[in-house]
């Protein structure tokens, strides 16, 4: 019988096969590490004496704590100024290369990698953060681990795993011209539930997937986690190729030969059984928005909230009543009439530089509704942020009426200065809407950068469509 992608990858890295249902020992190309959940394996090093086995395969950045302006001045979260301190002092004591505040290749842990060409098919990748799932549009396995497996992954470059579940999502024909790849993972997540991918490696497949860009396939497997998958994969293709050519860390010369002839094994042979398999048609998707307080309650834009009582699982009807009593919205209430307070435009999901070129496209010659208390516009990488500069985008956000940021993770999740206050409403392009996530008492509805943009212009959620033209207004 054949291989899926995913069994392909993983059997490339067995050190040794458990036997009596004991798990593999497998081995990690790479581990990405940031300020959050590695002070710990650290400490355990410490106590044990140990060392890392790989010191050049383990590369940090600081990203979840970061302040996003005054970078130079003292940070204002006294919690934060001391995991960032600390990671620079692990980092240094350890030898670990590390990417901090005003280093050029800054940024989220998920987004600088790939731009570094740290990120290549084949590859196991892990880090102490669930959207590790990201680099997997690379064709890599890459997933989030727990601290004591980044101990773990640091003193013996390798993990003890069982063998993932393999789940096939496909995506066939063309979407329509709207219709993003956060609206097809969205969409994704609504049908098959957040708990659907439990247990599974999700690959996704089918023309529209294969149509992607690198930054939007990225969106695609970042989100891999919302729907509880271990990992997200996306077979490597001329697309992959292309992007990763001529980067730092990218093969070169004939090396870069040797590694292309290898990647383009990386498929799913045509005789593998997933051990599950969903599938969506591309042109019945349309823009989505979550309603409620985890990534599976969405909706498209152009419907309504549904009524908590048409639910048959009781789980699920109840979790819709709090959410709906969380986020102060009643059944029945049309999306496209919900006002907002605040649009954040950014996180490893969707501030990379196609999402700020789409959102720039909306806002360039309009301005913010007066009934928008403020725009964040975070790049996710000190990268994004100089491309985005050099391409004048910058500008166009900062005349719409937007902030703009330094990278990190910023308003993604309340560690860092850049927090909602409670009650507040927002739009957001991050990954996750759970109660409190934002900020204590803040509500969020996910949306892609498009929706975002056109939202920051109306004042209340919509779709660059609902917008009148230039001309009009």
């Amino acid at each position: 019988m054949g291989k899926t992608l995913a069994q392909k990858v993983w059997d490339d890295h067995v050190v040794r096969h458990g036997s009596n249902g004991a798990p593999d020992l497998l081995y990690i190309d790479l581990m990405l590490m940031h300020e959050v959940t590695s002070p710990q394996a650290f400490d355990g090093l410490r106590v044990a004496g140990r060392t890392p086995r790989h010191p050049e395969l383990l590369i940090a950045t600081e990203d979840h704590n970061t302040p996003t302006v005054n970078i130079d001045c003292p940070n204002p979260d006294a919690t934060s100024a001391l995991q960032l301190s600390t990671l620079e002092r692990n980092c240094e004591e350890f030898g670990i290369r590390l990417h901090g505040l005003g280093d050029a290749d800054q940024g989220i842990v998920h987004a600088f990698a790939p731009m570094l060409g740290l990120t290549q098919p084949g590859m196991t990748i892990v880090c102490g953060d669930s959207h590790t799932s990201t680099h997997g549009a690379f064709g890599a396995l890459a997933f989030g681990i727990g601290t004591s497996e980044v101990e773990h992954v640091m003193a013996t470059q390798t993990l003890s795993l069982k063998p993932f579940k393999t789940m096939a999502v496909n995506v066939n024909g063309v979407l329509p011209p709207d219709v993003t790849a956060k609206d097809v993972i969205l969409a994704i997540i609504a049908k098959i539930g957040t708990g659907g991918g439990q247990g599974y490696v999700i690959e996704y497949r089918g023309s529209a997937i294969e149509h992607m860009t690198m930054d939007e396939r990225m969106t695609i497997c970042n989100m891999s986690i919302e729907a509880g998958a271990r990992a997200g994969m996306i077979a490597p293709d001329d697309t992959t190729f292309t992007y990763l050519k001529g980067r730092p860390h990218a093969p070169q010369g004939e090396l870069w030969d040797m590694a292309v002839d290898y990647w383009k094994t990386l498929r799913t042979d045509d005789d593998a059984v997933f051990d599950k398999e969903v599938t969506l048609e591309a042109a019945e998707l349309a823009p989505f928005v979550t309603w409620g307080t985890n990534p599976g309650q969405g909706v498209p834009i152009s419907q309504s909230i549904p009524d908590p009582d048409s639910f048959e699982d009781a789980t699920q009807r109840n979790a819709a009543h709090r959410a709906l009593d969380y986020m102060d919205l009643e059944p029945g209430t049309p999306m496209k009439s919900i006002p907002v307070d605040t649009v954040f435009i950014g996180s490893c999901t969707n501030g990379r530089i196609d999402d700020l070129r789409e959102a720039a496209a909306i806002m360039k010659g309009r301005k913010k509704a007066d009934s928008i208390h403020r725009v964040l516009v975070v790049p996710a990488s000190s990268r994004i942020r100089i491309q985005a500069e050099e391409e004048g985008l910058d500008k166009i956000f900062e005349e719409f009426g937007a902030q703009w940021r330094n990278a990190g993770c910023s308003m993604c999740l309340g560690m860092n200065p850049d927090q909602m206050v409670a009650h507040e409403r927002a739009v957001s392009t991050s990954n996750r809407n759970f109660e409190g996530r934002q900020g204590k008492g803040s509500r969020t509805h996910l949306v892609s950068p498009q929706v975002a943009a056109a939202t920051a212009v109306m004042g209340t959620i919509c779709t660059p469509a609902d917008l009148p033209s230039l001309m009009e207004a």
